[in-house]
């Protein structure tokens, strides 16, 4: 510490002495409350930042991915189920007249009801393995910038997908042709997915429709059963 002397003659001098102790501790003090300071906004800067930008990266990536993995899934569980093979009869019986014209269109609630089940078992099966490996996310995606988002190290971030799968069976009617009507029966499986991740839950719906088979009808069909679906009474069948 360097202080200013005045003598009596005029003439002024310097002298250097040492800092007081107590001085230095409190400047030592303050140094490193505003260091302590500083860290703990940079942390708080970068959790809002994570919360804001990043959170709605990984919730984007996660949502994007799900629905590609859902849909193989299901897609997947389906062709398992139906792979012996599906017949219209196998499904959907006629009854005609002595005449030969169509008296009745029924569903075979038996056989609509294992094929629904099964699939939707299958399907939710496969979801329940899509958490084990978690999603690759690219280091600069998390940046935020698009010009990043296919750059650096993947990052595997692990998700919680909680799903419910639900699979029914549909159907409709169209004229192809003078007293000739197509009937095509679909499978329709509804997986609703909860993307589970420390601060937030995103809830997704994936919905698949898949022609099982179908057949052109010949002879006039009741107005009863084309304002319809046989398998109205089928519907909503969950593992």
């Amino acid at each position: 510490m360097k202080r200013r002397f005045v003598c009596a003659d005029g003439g002024e001098y310097i002298l250097d002495t040492p800092e007081p102790r107590y001085l230095r501790k409190k400047r030592r003090k303050k140094t490193i409350a505003a260091v302590v300071l500083s860290v703990c906004l940079l942390i708080i800067g970068a959790a809002v930042y994570f919360q804001r930008n990043v959170t709605k990266v990984l919730i984007a990536i996660s949502e994007a991915t799900m629905r590609s993995f859902t849909t193989v899934a299901i897609n997947d569980a389906i062709y398992y189920t139906l792979s012996d093979g599906v017949r219209y009869e196998d499904l959907v019986s006629i009854e005609r007249s002595e005449a030969g014209a169509i008296t009745a269109v029924s569903a075979n609630a038996l056989k609509i009801n294992k094929i629904a089940r099964d699939a939707a078992s299958i399907s939710q099966a496969n979801l329940k393995n899509l958490s084990l490996n978690g999603i690759p996310v690219p280091l600069g995606a998390l940046t935020g910038i698009e010009a990043l988002a296919g750059f650096g190290p993947r990052i595997h971030i692990r998700i919680i997908p909680v799903s419910s799968v639900t699979c029914a069976f549909s159907s409709d009617f169209e004229s192809v042709g003078i007293n000739q009507t197509k009937h095509s029966v679909y499978l329709n499986v509804v997986a609703d997915i909860s993307i589970v991740m420390p601060s937030k839950t995103e809830k997704i719906a994936v919905t698949t429709d898949i022609l099982v088979c179908d057949c052109v009808l010949v002879g006039a069909i009741p107005d009863v059963y084309l304002q319809g679906d046989i398998f109205g009474k089928h519907m909503g069948l969950t593992p």
